[in-house]
């Protein structure tokens, strides 16, 4: 019985059978189409969960240095979109409920080290990712964002932190769909700053680098490493540079035509209301 049974054993799984084996194939195809995903989305690695096809909304990032017209810019275009039909939200920086106030702390006390500020501004960026950017990209809304990784990269660089490092710790970011450079002068950045507050703050003056005693210098070698810093990645990133020096209605109307263009609207014609007219200057 004990012979009979060994040659039976073959018999038992007939060599047709054997082609069952080619399944496991497949996750190897599923691994290439999430790769080139991951590519188009994301600027390293994919978040986790992360399904393209949920995504309706656009992200457009305005980027620039202080006193760039960034947050006036933003403002019209919300109110532009709204008027045309589009769900808007903003993000930006220390905006998080999670760590936006301890990175406000930590700025008014000049007392948090470079590294240290560099990882509290990531962990405020990707929890706004994950509980504004994304589920407002997921309903079909337009998310308008002051400033991105890219000026947090920038910053990082400057002050000493490994190129690399900074370029990793944003590589789960997503891709936006349009990325605005409002290039402007150092000087003419200082001017605007300087009236806009009547005073300069000690991080955008770049103080903590000791660039120099006097703060106005100190304020322009450190934005001119910054913009040296958006030069580089303009190109590497394709931006879309401005003259953020020319009019605030003249910027807007370049904005608007390549957002319209990015959304579909045809007529971008457009009028502040009241309460933004002070900025349409």
């Amino acid at each position: 019985m004990p012979d009979a049974e060994k040659e039976k054993t073959p018999a038992a799984v007939p060599p047709a059978e054997t082609p069952a084996a080619a399944p496991p194939a497949a996750p190897a195809k599923t691994a290439v189409v999430t790769e080139e995903a991951s590519s188009q989305y994301f600027f390293g690695e994919p978040l986790v969960g992360f399904d393209p096809s949920e995504i309706t909304g656009s992200l457009v990032v305005i980027e620039g240095m202080d006193g760039s017209g960034r947050s006036t810019q933003i403002a019209l275009l919300q109110e532009w979109l709204e008027s045309e039909g589009f769900a808007v939200q903003t993000s930006g920086l220390r905006r998080s409920n999670l760590v936006g106030r301890d990175i406000d702390e930590l700025l008014a006390k000049n007392a948090a080290t470079r590294l240290t500020l560099a990882l509290m501004y990531a962990t405020d960026f990707f929890d706004q990712v994950e509980h504004r950017i994304l589920p407002a990209l997921r309903s079909g809304t337009i998310v308008l964002a002051d400033r991105f990784i890219f000026t947090l990269i920038a910053r990082g660089v400057v002050r000493g932190i490994n190129r690399e490092y900074m370029s990793g710790l944003y590589a789960m970011a997503l891709r936006p769909h349009l990325t605005f450079w409002l290039n402007v002068r150092p000087e003419t950045a200082f001017g605007r700053e300087f009236k806009k507050a009547q005073a300069i703050s000690y991080w955008e003056a770049g103080r903590d680098m000791s660039l120099s005693h006097d703060l106005y210098w100190s304020f322009i070698r450190y934005q001119t490493m910054i913009k040296r810093e958006f030069e580089v990645m303009a190109k590497k990133h394709n931006f879309l540079e401005l003259d953020g020096e020319a009019s605030v209605p003249a910027v807007n109307k370049q904005l608007r035509q390549r957002i319209g263009e990015q959304l579909g609207i045809r007529a971008t014609k457009y009028t502040p209301s009241a309460a933004l007219a002070h900025l349409w200057r």
